[in-house]
C-alpha cells in the first residue's frame, strides 16, 4: 500500500499513472475510521481504477477548539483497516501546513443560503472549512467519483453546491449511513462514547423512525413538540436542535403533505459530545 504525506507527491504519482481511460474513486475522510467509512470505501473500489482515501483532520471547519483536540486520531490503524479491504488503495495523509500552505484560513463561501441553516446556526464558520478543504482535495486529486455519507446531508448538500459553482468535473456518491445494532449512526465521535453511553445514543434513532411513523398524520409543531419533550428532562441526552426540512433548500418543511422531499434532522449532545442523525420521510 502507497501512503502519501504531500500533495506534490500524490500529484506526481497520479500523474505518472494515469490514462485516458483511467477512473479515480475519492473518499475524504477525517480518520477514526469506521464500518461506515469501510462501506464508501467499498463502493469506490467497486466503480473505479485507483481509490484513494485521504485521512486529515480539517482544523478549519471545527468551530470549538476543544472538540479539534479531542477528535481521535488513530492513523496507523486506519491505514490497517484500508489495506485490509485492498492493498492497491492509495491513501493520502497530509499535514495542515502542507494542505493550507502555512496559511490555515478558510475561503468565505456562497452556497445560496444552505450554509446557514441547522448546522451553519450552530457552527460559525464550519461550511466554509468544509468547502475549503473539499475544494483543495479536489483540486489535487481531480477525482472522477467521490463518496459522502448520507448521514451528514447538509454538508452533502453543501459539497454538491461547491462543485456546481466552482463548475469542478466531479460526481458526488451518495451513500446510505452505515448503523450500529442498535441503530446508531456510526461516527468517528462514537470512539469517545462508554458502553452506556452508546445504548444510550440509540434513542436518537429510535425518535426519528417515530417521526418518520407520525409525518404524514401529525404536523410539524406537534411532532417537534414531542421530540422536545422525548429529552427534555433526560439525564445524558441534551437536544440542541430537531428540524424537519426541505432536501433541497433545508429550509423548514410546513406542508407534509405536498410533493416536496422533506427530511428529519437532530443534533444532541451527550456528556459534551455531539452526534447527528437524520431520515428521509418520505
Amino acid at each position: 500500500m502507497l501512503v502519501f504525506d504531500t500533495k506534490e507527491a500524490i500529484r506526481a504519482y497520479l500523474n505518472s499513472i494515469k490514462t485516458d481511460k483511467t477512473t479515480i474513486g475519492f473518499v475524504p475522510t477525517m480518520g477514526a475510521l469506521h464500518l461506515g467509512h469501510l462501506s464508501l470505501i467499498k463502493e469506490s473500489l467497486i466503480q473505479n481504477s485507483i481509490t484513494i482515501v485521504s485521512i486529515f483532520v480539517n482544523p478549519t471547519q471545527f468551530n470549538n477548539p476543544e472538540d479539534l483536540a479531542k477528535y481521535p486520531r488513530t492513523l496507523e490503524r486506519d491505514i490497517q483497516k484500508i489495506n485490509s479491504l485492498d492493498s492497491s488503495i492509495l491513501v493520502f495523509s497530509p499535514t495542515a501546513t502542507d494542505i493550507y500552505e502555512g496559511d490555515i484560513q478558510s475561503e468565505h463561501f456562497d452556497f445560496d443560503g444552505i450554509e446557514n441553516q441547522m448546522e451553519g446556526k450552530f457552527r460559525t464558520g464550519h461550511f466554509d472549512g468544509v468547502g475549503t478543504i473539499v475544494k483543495k482535495l479536489f483540486q489535487i486529486i481531480s477525482p472522477t467519483n467521490a463518496y459522502f455519507g448520507e448521514k451528514d446531508f447538509q454538508q452533502l448538500q453543501i459539497i454538491r453546491k461547491l462543485v456546481q459553482k466552482n463548475n469542478l468535473s466531479v460526481n458526488i456518491i451518495q451513500c446510505p449511513i452505515y448503523r450500529e445494532a442498535n441503530g446508531l449512526a456510526m461516527s468517528s465521535r462514537n470512539e469517545r462514547l462508554s458502553p452506556l453511553e452508546k445504548e444510550q445514543a440509540a434513542l436518537l434513532y429510535r425518535t426519528l423512525l417515530e417521526v418518520k411513523n407520525d409525518f404524514l398524520i401529525k404536523d410539524n409543531y406537534e411532532i417537534n413538540s414531542w421530540v422536545a419533550s422525548v429529552f427534555e428532562n433526560h439525564p445524558t441526552i441534551k437536544l440542541e436542535y430537531f428540524q424537519i426540512a426541505d432536501e433541497a433548500t433545508l429550509l423548514p418543511c410546513k406542508n407534509n403533505k405536498n410533493k416536496v422531499s422533506c427530511r428529519a434532522f437532530i443534533t444532541v449532545f451527550i456528556n459534551n459530545i455531539r452526534l447527528i442523525d437524520t431520515i428521509s420521510l418520505n
